[in-house]
């Protein structure tokens, strides 16, 4: 077969392993989302009564991937790499379950230091919200330890199973509470902090985070890249999930049906983001690979074939946010948001997207640091124009979430032109962790 032949056929290649029911499991937990806001809105009687329910979700979704996702990815990393080498990965598990317990424990005692302050000024003085948030942050740890074992044992329907889990159980579990006329928020709240235990006991009922013993491990296998990948990962959920704290935080007297309308029109927002994270484990695999066998240029034209899908779904995000969004927030949560407010989150995440695709090919390229640094030029960018630009509500925090994205998105794009011009390529460890770096959840 001829050179010409052999790249004819690799790009023919099937999907990489995983990638279906992975991107079925996105898609369970992205409908979930909209019917658990539609069930919850409807069985609580109003968006008033639902925004503190709201805002813990957010609030959640803020911490439990930025903290456990790193554990996630330098678990599936250390598995896959002892897998490969025909080793038992259980006293990987062992450390990095370690690791997650003292990383829950320390984050859990911090909010709990500043209940009073986070339950006064976020949930509204319900301290039952309070303790939904630890439960929730608690709930996720062996979550993202069962992701991580999945992923790296290559059984990627129990990680879909996980992941599809969560928001169906939390669907079913608001439905169940509406049966039975509940209408308190802590009610509901305990729903959201409780489903995500659902799919991680249902895989481990069935063996399928069975892990078999190995070498010892120790902590310099499961933690070359962990300080970077932590603290770039806790800037971009944080970033992610920072429009509807914001709003949350900086609410006037009465305006709490304006920050659940918000809310909705921020997750509307993200379904370019539903459909990016499924194109991206198809392709990314596909561009590591060829960076890792050092054909750069095509590494950069796969990249950039990437690059015009990213922007092309960002381009029919924005557009349609803005003619049809008023009006489909309007049918399925009976919200109102101007054209304006629509489009400048879809913009917003078209941004965060954009940013995102080219922080997964840093990470490839071994550039965590620049990875973690990128994030923080944006959460600063985020602080600062929500603080300065304006003394409406909607608008500063438009202009944040764009700026903050666009900050995001040139820091990367700066570091991945330096990463390619200095000719780094990939290790096994790094597309790993490029491959599973998906700090947006819902």
């Amino acid at each position: 077969m001829t050179t010409s032949d052999e790249q004819s056929s690799s790009s023919r290649a099937p999907l990489p392993e995983g990638t279906i029911p992975v991107g079925i499991g996105l898609l369970v937990a992205g409908l979930a989302s909209f019917a658990f806001l539609r069930v919850g809105k409807n069985a609580m009687g109003g968006d008033d009564q639902f925004a503190p329910v709201l805002s813990l979700w957010f609030a959640t979704f803020a911490l439990a991937p930025g903290f456990f996702l790193p554990l996630e990815q330098e678990l599936g990393r250390a598995i896959s790499a002892r897998r490969a080498l025909g080793q038992g990965g259980r006293p990987v598990v062992r450390k990095v379950a370690l690791l997650g317990i003292g990383l829950a424990g320390a984050v859990i005692a911090v909010v709990l230091a500043l209940g009073s302050v986070i339950t006064d000024n976020y949930f509204d003085g319900d301290w039952v919200l309070l303790v939904a948030l630890v439960v929730a942050f608690a709930s996720y740890a062996p979550v993202h330890l069962a992701r991580g074992i999945a992923s790296g044992s290559g059984r990627f329907r129990a990680y879909a199973v996980v992941m599809g889990a969560d928001g169906a159980v939390r669907v079913l579990l608001c439905i169940a509470l509406a049966v039975a006329g509940a209408t308190s928020a802590g009610a509901y709240g305990m729903a959201v902090a409780l489903a995500p235990l659902a799919g991680f006991f249902w895989v481990l009922s069935r063996g399928q985070l069975h892990t078999d013993d190995g070498p010892p491990a120790t902590w310099g296998e499961v933690t070359p890249n962990l300080g970077w990948l932590l603290l770039g990962s806790v800037f971009a959920a944080g970033l992610v999930n920072a429009g509807p704290v914001a709003a949350n935080l900086l609410k006037a007297d009465g305006q709490e049906e304006l920050v659940t309308q918000f809310g909705y029109g921020v997750l509307l927002s993200r379904i370019p983001l539903f459909l990016f994270q499924a194109v991206q484990a198809a392709l990314l695999p596909r561009l590591a690979g060829l960076a890792a066998r050092n054909q750069l240029s095509e590494f950069r034209a796969g990249f950039r074939k990437l690059m015009v899908i990213v922007i092309a779904v960002g381009v029919v995000g924005i557009v349609g946010s803005y003619l049809i969004g008023p009006f489909v927030i309007e049918k399925m949560y009976e919200a109102t948001l101007s054209n304006r407010t629509m489009a400048m989150l879809a913009l917003g995440s078209a941004l965060y997207m954009a940013a995102l695709a080219m922080a997964q090919a840093v990470i490839a390229l071994k550039g965590h640091a620049l990875v973690a640094l990128g994030w923080g030029v944006g959460m600063a960018t985020f602080v600062l124009v929500t603080w300065t630009s304006s003394d409406d509500l909607f608008r500063r925090i438009e202009y944040g979430l764009v700026a903050s994205s666009f900050a995001a998105m040139v820091s990367f794009a700066v570091s991945l032109h330096a990463r390619l011009r200095a000719g780094i390529t990939p290790s096994h460890q790094s597309m790993m962790e490029a491959i599973i770096d998906m700090p947006f959840e819902s």
